[in-house]
């Protein structure tokens, strides 16, 4: 059995609309761990796409979106087991019409150990539960056992993508990544990890973490 790393599964009610696309939408977009992976995953869209991205902990699906809509020659799979985090997503897949996602409701580690070797072109995993209590370090999403997971499931040059605003969570990471082998940091001066790029946009977690007075560390490595 999986040690948990995600805190509650479900906050406010949930709107009538958002009721409705989750019973509706949901089962149509959700993946079916059940049945072994395609030998391709873009075969998991209706669309052709060219690379499969993975968000691991997607939050309100605000980050994600905006890559479905940005990238629509991408394949998106998200990950998030918060209910309302869920139906924030579909509403927003609803309303812009998104046609290249694909959802997990449950611990993104099951996803991981359902996909291929080398399926992946790129992952993000954006501001994780720090778990700040010594006690609950043990349940941090970045462990030396996701990063053999992930490593086994990206292609050589796939870009992972974290973000944290939780300094002794970053340098964790950092002696995790290090000590696997599996990923190169591309940081080559500090405003490259200070600064999100472009492409990067800014979630609610990171709003939050502003307006508390903490700055955000984005950290992108590439699968050797």
């Amino acid at each position: 059995m999986l040690l948990r790393t995600y805190g509650r599964r479900k906050g406010h009610r949930l709107s009538p609309r958002k009721t409705r696309l989750m019973d509706e939408l949901l089962p149509r977009l959700r993946l079916d761990l059940e049945a072994p992976p395609p030998a391709s995953l873009a075969k998991l869209f209706a669309r052709p796409v060219s690379q499969i991205w993975l968000e691991i902990g997607f939050g309100a699906g605000e980050h994600l979106a905006w890559q479905a809509a940005a990238n629509p020659d991408i394949g998106f799979i998200g990950c998030e087991p918060f209910i309302n985090g869920v139906a924030a997503l579909l509403g927003e897949i609803d309303t812009d019409g998104l046609a290249n996602i694909r959802i997990w409701d449950g611990d993104a580690r099951e996803v991981l150990d359902w996909l291929g070797d080398a399926s992946l072109d790129r992952v993000f995993i954006l501001y994780p539960d720090p778990w700040p209590k010594t006690r609950h370090h043990k349940r941090r999403l970045i462990s030396p056992q996701t990063l053999d997971a992930l490593a086994r499931v990206m292609k050589p040059g796939a870009q992972l993508r974290i973000g944290s605003d939780i300094d002794d969570y970053v340098r964790a990471t950092l002696e995790a990544v290090f000590a696997g082998g599996h990923f190169e940091w591309l940081a080559e001066r500090p405003g490259d990890w200070r600064t999100r790029p472009p492409d990067w946009p800014q979630t609610r977690y990171e709003k939050k973490a502003l307006r508390e007075g903490r700055k955000g560390h984005s950290l992108i490595f590439r699968r050797v």
